[in-house]
């Protein structure tokens, strides 16, 4: 059984399948309504699973009349995969996040599913023994040379 979490993130991103403007605009309370829970766990989900690395934009608009808009990035991409180079390098990536970007790289075809396994297995807590925060800093680098592998012309 997925969890709730999992049945959310389905459901926004089969309404933006369906987008023919690449975005949705949605209402929190609406959501968590349809779902049965708090709008705090619909937070949590676009804040997890819904990030600039995973490939998607989030605008909020709080008040009366306030809405979500989750805007699903256009991947061009050298130009695509150079912003995430840009956005890792020298930064901290949480197993989270970078686990996220791998499932977008996925779903953009850059990795296969074997691939994309095996990044996950690399950049994972168990494979890097080493205490936060120079694990996150570990995690990035890693991440960042996946990246400028896949920006050579003969992986394009």
């Amino acid at each position: 059984m997925r969890s709730l979490a999992d049945r959310i993130e389905a459901y926004i991103k089969q309404m933006l399948e369906v987008s023919e403007q690449g975005f949705v605009e949605l209402q929190r309370s609406e959501i968590a309504q349809i779902f049965a829970c708090v709008p705090s766990q619909i937070n949590y989900v676009l804040s997890t699973r819904f990030s600039p690395e995973q490939g998607y934009l989030v605008e909020s608009r709080r008040g009366g009349g306030g809405y979500l808009r989750i805007i699903k990035l256009d991947v061009d991409s050298k130009e695509w995969l150079s912003d995430l180079i840009a956005m890792v390098d020298n930064s901290f990536v949480s197993q989270q996040a970078g686990e996220g970007l791998v499932d977008r790289l996925l779903e953009e075809e850059f990795l296969t599913d074997r691939e994309a396994l095996l990044v996950k297995a690399i950049i994972s807590r168990e494979a890097l023994p080493v205490p936060l925060p120079q694990r996150d800093l570990v995690r990035a680098h890693l991440l960042k040379a996946v990246l400028v592998t896949l920006m050579r012309d003969e992986f394009q």
